[in-house]
C-alpha cells in the first residue's frame, strides 16, 4: 500500500501558531484545501487493510472523523455512530469531557449498549485526551473496542492512551509539527 497522496498532502500542509500550540492545516482535519476523492479513497483503502472492521459499527468523534467514517461505511457496509458535540438529552446519553492540545469541551455518546462491538476511527491523535475520555465512556457502557485507527499521529497521544487505557492505536502517518510538517513514519 502506497500512501503517496497522503505523504504529499502532509508535506504541503501549512502550520499556524494557536497560543502555545502549533497547529497543522490539512484536508483530512480541516478541509483546507478541500479533500480530494483520490486522497479520501487512498486513506480509506489503507484503513481497510489494517483495521479490524468486524464490528457492530464504526465509532467516530465529531467533526474530524465523520467524513472518513462515512466513506469507510460505504466501502464496508459497517454503520457509523458519531459522538456529538451537542447534548440531546436522550436516555443513556453519556457526557464526555474532551481535552485536546488547544481546547476543552464536552461531547455526548449515544446509542451504545453493553456488548456492542466498535471500531474507533478518527482523523488525528495528538495528546490522546479525546480518545482516552472516549474509551473511558465506552468502558462505562460495557462496549467492546475491537480496533482503533487514527489517520495522523502527532505528539505523544498514542503512548498516552496506551499508558492510561492499555489500548493500542494504529496510525497511517506519524508527524512532527513546527514551522513545517515533518513525516516521521508512514506505513507502507
Amino acid at each position: 500500500m502506497k500512501l503517496e497522496l497522503l505523504r504529499k498532502s502532509m508535506e504541503d500542509a501549512p502550520t499556524i501558531q494557536r497560543g502555545k500550540y502549533r497547529y497543522f492545516i490539512h484536508p483530512l482535519t480541516d478541509s483546507i484545501p478541500p479533500i480530494t476523492a483520490q486522497l479520501m479513497r487512498e486513506v480509506c483503502e489503507a484503513i481497510t487493510e489494517i483495521a479490524d472492521l468486524d464490528a457492530d459499527y464504526i465509532l467516530t468523534m465529531e467533526a474530524m472523523g465523520i467524513h472518513i467514517s462515512a466513506v469507510l461505511s460505504q466501502m464496508t457496509g459497517v454503520p457509523v455512530n458519531i459522538i456529538r458535540k451537542r447534548k440531546y438529552g436522550v436516555e443513556g446519553e453519556i457526557e464526555i469531557a474532551q481535552e485536546t492540545g488547544y481546547s476543552q469541551t464536552k461531547m455526548y455518546l449515544n446509542n451504545v449498549r453493553k456488548g456492542d462491538v466498535v471500531t474507533i476511527v478518527d482523523a488525528v491523535i495528538s495528546t490522546g485526551g479525546t480518545l482516552t475520555a472516549t474509551l473511558s465512556a465506552l468502558t462505562e457502557k460495557g462496549a467492546i473496542v475491537k480496533d482503533i485507527i487514527c489517520v495522523i499521529e502527532r505528539g505523544e497521544g498514542v503512548e498516552n492512551v496506551r499508558k492510561k487505557t492499555g489500548y493500542d492505536i494504529k496510525t497511517l502517518v506519524k508527524i512532527a509539527v513546527d514551522e513545517r510538517v515533518q513525516i516521521l513514519k508512514i506505513i507502507n
